[in-house]
């Protein structure tokens, strides 16, 4: 039977292809840091809901806030589908570049986006592939 977030994970996939364009772009280059902050957002986003998703069809588990990607990353944490705090870093990260409109808050953590985030991303993309097959 086929998982419900399989789907996700592969929109997760290609935003997080995306994502990796940024790795080695000049934030300084025209649309670098607004497109970095659209595809962290939309990663960030994918994957706390294919958390979510596994959290509920794998575990079993559905006693915890669904709609809550703060809860949700405390139940993926528990479970041991993350293993690092840095995701409630990423949360309050995401929500404030809901805000930037000047695009200051992208320049300052441009950096932590490319290194740390992503690497948090993609340690969570091979945790997932582990669920798909």
């Amino acid at each position: 039977m086929a998982k419900k977030y399989i789907n996700r994970y592969n929109s997760f996939s290609r935003s997080l292809k995306t994502l990796s364009a940024s790795c080695d772009a000049d934030p300084d280059a025209t649309f670098v840091l607004g497109a970095t902050a659209q595809a962290f957002n939309l990663t960030f986003d994918l994957s706390w809901k294919i958390m979510k998703d596994i959290i509920i069809e794998d575990f079993g588990i559905q006693d915890f806030a669904t709609g809550s990607p703060r809860e949700t990353l405390r139940t993926a944490y528990s479970v041991g589908l993350i293993s690092d705090d840095n995701w409630l870093l990423m949360l309050r990260v995401r929500n404030t570049l809901i805000h930037d409109y000047d695009g200051e808050i992208a320049k300052k953590y441009f950096h932590t986006i490319v290194t740390t985030f992503y690497t948090l991303f993609m340690e969570f993309f091979e945790t997932v592939q582990k669920y798909i097959s």
